[in-house]
């Protein structure tokens, strides 16, 4: 399911006219060495809002393959836009659903890197099971990651942070890299997203994790 949100006419146009440049369709199994034309290092970015960190990783990294999963149309539209104008060509995006997109189109182990940063907390109690990193989505990832790859997760949200940290240590497959099994120091190539901005000027901090597949 997409998401909608106000979109300006520039977004709507990129959607129309870049997306076959960029854009995957989750109809089924995507390979990954045929779609990005070679074989390197793959990075999944889950939840990429505007797609600033996707952009600047990507830009930083031409040697290493970006995929990126959002359902908001409006970002997707802003992140094929500004791909065009920087001429990056190592990303490819996808706007579905992550665990329709994790369950169907990707195999095991065709990951090594998977980022969520600053994901809906959810805040109430009652939308709680709405929250994406349950268990079983935890499995999910885990499983697509290759042995020795790394899942990166953020969160300005304190309970949430903690509620990711026993989620993430409860999977056999995953181990925590921080020494002390809580959370790990912000990643200095990460670049600050709108939502950490955001939760900067009202105050708030931010919660790190980093597992590596066992």
């Amino acid at each position: 399911m997409t998401r909608a949100g106000r979109i300006t006419p520039a977004q709507e146009r990129a959607l129309a006219t870049l997306w076959p440049k960029y854009g995957v369709d989750p109809a089924g199994p995507i390979d990954l060495d045929a779609l990005f034309g070679r074989r390197a290092r793959r990075i999944a970015e889950i939840g990429f809002g505007n797609g600033d960190n996707l952009l600047a990783l990507a830009s930083a990294h031409p040697e290493q393959d970006f995929l990126g999963i959002e359902v908001h149309r409006p970002g997707v539209g802003r992140l094929l836009l500004r791909l065009e104008e920087r001429g990056v060509r190592n990303v490819r995006v996808i706007c579905h659903d992550a665990v329709e997109v994790l369950q169907h189109c990707l195999c095991a182990g065709c990951l090594d890197e998977i980022l969520i940063l600053f994901p809906d907390p959810w805040p109430k109690k009652r939308h709680h099971k709405r929250r994406l990193i349950q268990p079983e989505f935890v499995g999910l990832l885990a499983d697509r990651l290759r042995s020795g790859g790394a899942l990166r997760l953020a969160t300005d949200w304190g309970p949430y942070g903690e509620e990711m940290l026993a989620h993430l240590s409860a999977e056999p497959r995953l181990r925590n890299l921080s020494p002390d099994g809580g959370f790990v120091p912000r990643p200095e190539e990460r670049q600050a997203t709108r939502f950490e901005q955001r939760g900067e000027r009202l105050g708030h901090s931010v919660w790190d994790l980093a597992f590596a597949r066992v």
